[in-house]
C-alpha cells in the first residue's frame, strides 16, 4: 500500500464530494461505492473509492436516478446521451440569459457614454431575477390581519407547522396572491385519482412526462401508487407559473418520500418554484436543504409566520425540529395501489 495515498472518513469523503453523509451512505446500501475497512473496522474511502464516489456524484448531478447511475458504472451507457442533453439544453440556456443581460449592460453604458442616464426601472429590471419576487399581503384568519412579505422564492419552499397553526390557509393565500400560481389539494387523492387519470387520457405530453418521471423515481427506490401518480400529474402539469402543494407526503411512504425529493432537486434552481406543505421529515429533511430552499414556519399560537434558517440554534429551528415526524409516525392506514399511467397503445 502506497504510504502517501490519504484515507478519508465517511464525513471527510463527504465533504469532499460535496454531498452529504447520509447521501454517500445510500449509494454504500445500493452498492454504487464500496469503502474499504482499517483494521479495526472503520470504512475508509481511499483513492480508488473516491474516484468511484466523485463518478456517482457526477452521475447524479446529470439527473440520473440511483438504478440508471448502477446501469451506468456497469458499462450500458443508454440512459446517459438523454441527460447529457438536457444538461446540455439547461448550459445553453443559461448562456442565452448571460447574453441577454450582458446586451442590456452595454446598453445602458453606451447610454450613459453620451450623457444619459439610465430608465427608471432600468438597473432594478437589470439586477432583478424570478426568484427575487416580492410579495406582501395580509395574513388570512386564524392570524389578525397582519401584513406578511414574502422574501425571494427558493425552487423549494416549504411551509410547516403544528396543527391549528393556519399553514393551509397560508398556502390558499400564496395561491391566491402569487401570478400564475395554482394550489394542488388533497383532493387529488378523491375517488381513486379518477381527475388524474382523465387528465392524463387528454394530455398525451403529460402523461409521457409523468411515465418518465415514475420510471425514474421507481429506479430510486419509489414504489408506484395512486397516490404519487396522482401527485406527478399536478407536478408535471405545465398551467401553472408556481404550485402550492398542500399535504404532499399523504399516501407516500418513507422511500417513496425520500426519492421524490430527490428528483425534485434535480430540477435545479430553474425551475419552476414550488411550496410544498408538509410535517415529514422526509420531505423537509434539515440536513439535505440547499441554498436554493426556504422553510416558512407557521406558530401554534399564530403569531406571524417566519422564515426559519436550517441551522441549529437560529431563531425558529428547535420549533421547526419538533414539529416534523419521520413518515412512519406521519403516515395513516391508506391504500398503496399500484397503478401506471393509461397507455395508447393496445
Amino acid at each position: 500500500m502506497n504510504s502517501s495515498t490519504r484515507f478519508f472518513s465517511p464525513s471527510e469523503a463527504a465533504r469532499h464530494l460535496g454531498v452529504s453523509a447520509k447521501a454517500l451512505r445510500l449509494y454504500e446500501q445500493r452498492g454504487l461505492v464500496a469503502p474499504g475497512r482499517t483494521a479495526a473496522g472503520w470504512r475508509t474511502f481511499g483513492a480508488s473509492e473516491m474516484a468511484r464516489a466523485a463518478e456517482v456524484v457526477a452521475l447524479r448531478s446529470l439527473g440520473l436516478s440511483l438504478a440508471e447511475v448502477a446501469r451506468v458504472l456497469s458499462g450500458e451507457a443508454n440512459c446517459l446521451e438523454p441527460a447529457l442533453a438536457a444538461h446540455q439544453a439547461t448550459l445553453e440556456g443559461r448562456i442565452r440569459e448571460l447574453a441577454g443581460t450582458a446586451e442590456a449592460v452595454r446598453k445602458i453604458r453606451a447610454d450613459l457614454s453620451r450623457g444619459n442616464a439610465p430608465e427608471p426601472g432600468d438597473l432594478p429590471r437589470l439586477l432583478a431575477s424570478a426568484k427575487a419576487l416580492r410579495i406582501a399581503f395580509e395574513l388570512p384568519w386564524p392570524w389578525g390581519g397582519e401584513l406578511f412579505e414574502l422574501g425571494g422564492l427558493g425552487h423549494l419552499n416549504y411551509v410547516t407547522g403544528p396543527l391549528g397553526s393556519g399553514k393551509t390557509r397560508l398556502a390558499l393565500r400564496l395561491a391566491e396572491t402569487l401570478p400564475g400560481a395554482a394550489f394542488l389539494g388533497p383532493e387529488r387523492l378523491a375517488d381513486g385519482c379518477a381527475a388524474a387519470r382523465a387528465e392524463l387520457e387528454a394530455d398525451a405530453a403529460l402523461r409521457s412526462r409523468v411515465e418518465r418521471a415514475l420510471d425514474w423515481l421507481v429506479g430510486e427506490g419509489a414504489s408506484r401508487s395512486d397516490a404519487l401518480a396522482a401527485l406527478l400529474v399536478g407536478l408535471e402539469s405545465d398551467r401553472a407559473a408556481i404550485l402550492v402543494v398542500d399535504l404532499v407526503e399523504k399516501g407516500l411512504d418513507q422511500p417513496t418520500q425520500e426519492a421524490l425529493m430527490a428528483h425534485l432537486r434535480r430540477r435545479g434552481d430553474g425551475a419552476r418554484p414550488l411550496f410544498l406543505l408538509t410535517r415529514s421529515s422526509a420531505i423537509l429533511d434539515l440536513a439535505a436543504m440547499d441554498g436554493g430552499e426556504t422553510i416558512i414556519f407557521c406558530p401554534a399560537n399564530h403569531s406571524p409566520p417566519l422564515y426559519v434558517v436550517p441551522h441549529p440554534g437560529s431563531p425558529g429551528f428547535e420549533a421547526v425540529a419538533t414539529c416534523i415526524a419521520s413518515p412512519e409516525v406521519r403516515a395513516r392506514t391508506e391504500g398503496m395501489i399500484a397503478w401506471r399511467p393509461a397507455s395508447t397503445g393496445s
